[in-house]
C-alpha cells in the first residue's frame, strides 16, 4: 500500500457551495412541478427529496470523514457488498418491469448507483498498489474484464444507461495509470465497430482504419491480425448484439435518426423536451408557467428530464448557469487530480470527474436529441434517493482526496 503523505491541504469548499447552488435549483424545479400537481404537497417529490437530502449531506460527512487509508483498505470489501447487492432485486420483486431496485419497508435502493463510485475507489486501488507494466496489454486487459462482470449485470436488469457510466471511468483510469494509447484503442475500437457496423460504408472506412493503425503501431503480425479481424467479426456480429436489446431501447436508437418515425410513442418524449426547451427563449416562461411541464406533456420531468422543465421555465441564461457550474466543478476536480501527492487520490478524482461529465453530458445530450434517451439523471438535480446520495457521497470522496491523511 502506497505510504500516505502526512500534510493538511485547504479543503475547496467552493465544490460544496457549488453542489448546494445545483442541488437549489432541483429543489426549485421540484417544487415548481409538485406546486401544480394533484398529489398534496406534503407527499410530493419536492418533499421526499428534502429528506433524502439530508442523508445526502450525512453520506458526505462519512465519506469527506473517513481517513483515506481506511477508503483504500476495505475498498474491495464494499464492491463485493454492493455486486452481491445487485442480485437482491431478482429476490425482492421487480419494480417498474425491471430489477434495478431493492425494495425494503417502504425505501428503494439502487445498487448500481452506490456501485458506480465505489468500483472507482477498487481500480483506483488496484491501478495504484501494483507495480503494473501499463506498456503490457494484459495490464490493461485484467481492469477492463473487472468492471465489463457486473456492467453486464446491470445491462441485463435492463439498466442500460447505468452500465454505460459504470463502464464510463475504466479508460480514463487506465490512461492516468499510463496505459499505452494503442492498448486503449484497441478497448474501443470493438465498441466503434459495432456503432459503424450498421452502414457498410462507414464500416469499411473504420476497418481500413484499424488496419493501418495496427500497421503504423509495428504491434507484430500476429497481434495485428488478431486484432483486424477480431473488429470484423464484431461488426459482423452486431445485427445479433441489436436483436438482444429491448424493443423500447431499439426504438429509442431509431428515434434519434428519425425523429418522426413514432411521434407518439419512442419519439414522444424528446419531442416534448425539445418543444419545452425551445419554448423557454432567453428568459424563460417563469416560475411555474411551464406549459409543457405543468400540462402534463413532458414525462419524466422531475428525473431524466428535468433539464427541460429548467430550460422552459428559467430559460437559456440559467440553462448555461448550470451548465457553467458543473465545468467549473468538473474542471476543479480534474485541475486538483493533477497536483495529488498521491496516485490513489489522483485516481479517484479523475473516476469522480469522468461519472459526472458523463452524466451531464448524456442527459442534457439526450434532452435536445443528440444522443439517445437514456435513463440517466441530472447530478444534485434530478429526483432520486439513490443518485442524490450517491452525488453527495462522491463530493464527499473527492473533497477527501485534497485533504491528506494524520497518522
Amino acid at each position: 500500500m502506497n505510504n500516505f503523505v502526512i500534510k493538511i491541504r485547504e479543503v475547496p469548499k467552493h465544490w460544496f457551495f457549488i453542489a448546494l447552488v445545483l442541488t437549489g435549483f432541483g429543489l426549485l424545479t421540484l417544487y415548481s412541478i409538485s406546486y401544480h400537481s394533484e398529489t398534496s404537497l406534503l407527499t410530493s417529490r419536492f418533499i421526499k427529496q428534502i429528506f433524502w437530502l439530508g442523508g445526502g449531506f450525512l453520506i458526505f460527512l462519512v465519506t469527506f470523514s473517513i481517513p483515506r487509508r481506511i477508503i483504500h483498505k476495505y475498498s474491495y470489501l464494499a464492491v463485493a457488498v454492493v455486486f452481491i447487492m445487485l442480485f437482491l432485486p431478482y429476490v425482492t420483486g421487480k419494480i417498474a418491469g425491471t430489477y434495478r431496485w431493492i425494495q425494503l419497508s417502504g425505501f428503494t435502493i439502487q445498487p448500481s448507483e452506490l456501485l458506480k463510485w465505489l468500483i472507482i475507489i477498487a481500480l483506483a486501488r488496484y491501478l495504484s498498489d501494483h507495480n503494473l507494466q501499463m506498456d503490457k496489454f494484459r495490464s490493461t486487459l485484467l481492469p477492463i474484464i473487472f468492471v465489463l462482470i457486473p456492467t453486464a449485470i446491470v445491462a441485463k436488469q435492463p439498466d442500460l444507461g447505468s452500465a454505460i457510466i459504470l463502464f464510463a471511468p475504466t479508460i480514463p483510469l487506465l490512461y492516468w495509470a499510463g496505459a499505452r494509447p494503442l492498448h486503449i484503442f484497441l478497448v474501443i475500437a470493438p465498441v466503434i465497430s459495432v456503432v459503424t457496423a450498421f452502414n457498410l460504408y462507414t464500416f469499411s472506412i473504420w476497418i481500413l482504419a484499424v488496419g493501418v493503425v495496427l500497421y503504423l503501431s509495428k504491434s507484430g503480425i500476429k497481434i495485428g491480425l488478431i486484432n483486424f479481424f477480431l473488429n470484423v467479426f464484431i461488426g459482423l456480429f452486431t445485427p445479433f448484439l441489436w436483436n438482444q436489446l429491448q424493443p423500447y431501447q431499439k426504438e429509442r436508437v431509431l428515434v434519434l435518426i428519425d425523429l418522426s418515425r413514432d411521434p407518439y410513442g419512442a419519439g414522444y418524449q424528446l419531442i416534448q423536451s425539445i418543444t419545452a426547451i425551445g419554448s423557454g427563449g432567453f428568459l424563460g416562461k417563469g416560475f411555474g408557467n411551464g406549459t409543457q411541464t405543468h400540462l402534463k406533456f413532458l414525462p419524466e420531468q422531475e428525473t431524466d428530464f428535468i433539464f427541460s422543465v429548467i430550460g422552459e421555465e428559467f430559460g437559456f441564461v440559467i440553462v448555461v448557469l448550470i451548465l457553467i457550474l458543473f465545468a467549473v466543478l468538473i474542471w476543479k476536480i480534474i485541475k486538483t487530480s493533477f497536483v495529488a501527492d498521491e496516485r490513489f487520490s489522483s485516481l479517484v478524482l479523475i473516476g469522480i470527474a469522468t461519472i459526472l461529465l458523463s452524466h451531464v453530458f448524456v442527459n442534457v445530450g439526450m434532452t435536445v436529441n443528440l444522443l439517445p434517451v437514456k435513463g440517466l439523471p441530472l447530478p444534485f438535480l434530478s429526483y432520486g434517493g439513490s443518485f442524490l446520495i450517491s452525488c453527495f457521497a462522491m463530493l464527499g470522496l473527492a473533497m477527501n482526496m485534497t485533504v491528506e491523511d494524520i497518522e
